[in-house]
């Protein structure tokens, strides 16, 4: 899909997208999004990190997680959530990561974030 294309979809349409791509559960947590839990799209990498508003750096996660990850790393809320208990899902997470790094590696720029997800997938992938 073209990137004019994607910065076309509006917030509801890109979660339907990557809903349809991921499944309609919580990233961090595995709840069923939809019905009684909200589901809300989530930078993978935050823009304040230098993550890209694409649809490649955003997951389906519930409100609570969303709202409870603040400016934790990737990695940091991912070992909270082990921690409570949570079904995170660990493989999703990892290949967020690596799809954006091979998108930012395509279309380019986006020089801020490279290091950042490096070490979220070096962090991540050592479990």
């Amino acid at each position: 899909m073209a990137e004019s294309v994607r910065r076309e979809l509006n917030r509801r349409q890109r979660l339907e997208r990557i809903m349809e791509r991921d499944g309609a559960q919580c990233v961090w947590c595995g709840r069923d999004l939809g019905g009684l839990v909200e589901a809300t799209t989530e930078h993978m990498v935050p823009r304040i990190k230098g993550g890209p508003s694409w649809i490649e750096n955003e997951v389906a996660a519930c409100r609570r997680c969303n709202g409870q990850r603040g400016h934790l790393t990737p990695a940091e809320w991912l070992d909270e959530c082990e921690r409570r208990g949570w079904s995170v899902r660990r493989e999703l997470v990892l290949a967020t990561l690596e799809g954006l790094r091979a998108a930012i590696a395509q279309r380019g720029g986006q020089r801020r974030a490279r290091p950042y997800i490096d070490s979220q997938i070096r962090r991540i992938s050592r479990r």
